[in-house]
């Protein structure tokens, strides 16, 4: 398969091959979930799932919205979430659901990933995990032809990753994401991308969104004044 593109003609003429690759690990790292990082990689998962490829999601924060996935491209009659015993989450409707002991979460993963039969893996991994394990998930990952994607916490961002692709993330607005890339095959990637997210929010949730975010500015700007000349 080589690379999933992203649908994001900007990311992916940064990305190596212009594409999420197969057979490595993708790291994403977010100040806290819900900064747009489903909406990222939906293109690419939806159209995986029209390849007739399966998706597998392990240990997800919170309970996906089954209308946002739906609306986003997402057919849940392809989805499997595995999750921690300890994780709370309400039922998605129509997509499979498994229980595992949190320590038993990073070995289905890896078996997942050996096993040849998926179209992608999402992650949602716990801090400070030993660097054995993702350098044991990595080379899992050379047998799964399909891009896989650990999210983790942005404080993972000073800690070695064998992960060959990282791009961190954080909102730059309503609807709007910008994306890092920190490390990547070839020269590094000076400029932080904004990349235009599909809509989930209402006209006037979105016009709400807006007027707070030039107040939020605007306070800013009332707080920094310039230092009285000397």
């Amino acid at each position: 398969m080589g690379v999933v593109a992203s649908g994001y003609g900007d990311l992916d003429t940064q990305l190596p091959g212009g594409g999420w690759p197969a057979r490595v690990l993708t790291e994403l790292l977010l100040p806290r979930a819900g900064v747009g990082e489903l909406r990222l990689l939906a293109p690419a998962l939806s159209a995986l799932q029209q390849q007739q490829r399966s998706l597998m999601w392990f240990d997800p924060p919170a309970a996906p919205c089954a209308w946002v996935l739906a609306a986003l491209g997402i057919d849940l009659r392809q989805l499997v979430i595995v999750q921690s015993r300890q994780a709370v989450l309400g039922r998605v409707k129509g997509a499979a659901r498994r229980q595992l002991p949190a320590a038993d979460v990073l070995w289905a993963l890896e078996q997942a990933l050996k096993s040849g039969h998926l179209g992608a893996a999402v992650a949602w991994l716990p801090a400070r995990l030993p660097a054995d394990a993702l350098r044991r998930l990595q080379l899992a990952a050379q047998a799964h032809d399909g891009p896989v994607f650990l999210l983790r916490d942005v404080q993972e961002r000073s800690r070695p990753s064998a992960a060959p692709l990282r791009l961190l993330l954080s909102s730059a607005g309503p609807d709007l994401l910008r994306v890092a890339l920190l490390k990547r095959r070839g020269p590094p990637l000076a400029d932080a991308l904004t990349l235009a997210l599909p809509a989930v929010l209402s006209a006037p949730a979105l016009a709400r969104a807006h007027r707070l975010a030039e107040v939020k500015l605007a306070l800013r700007s009332d707080t920094v004044q310039p230092a009285p000349a000397a």
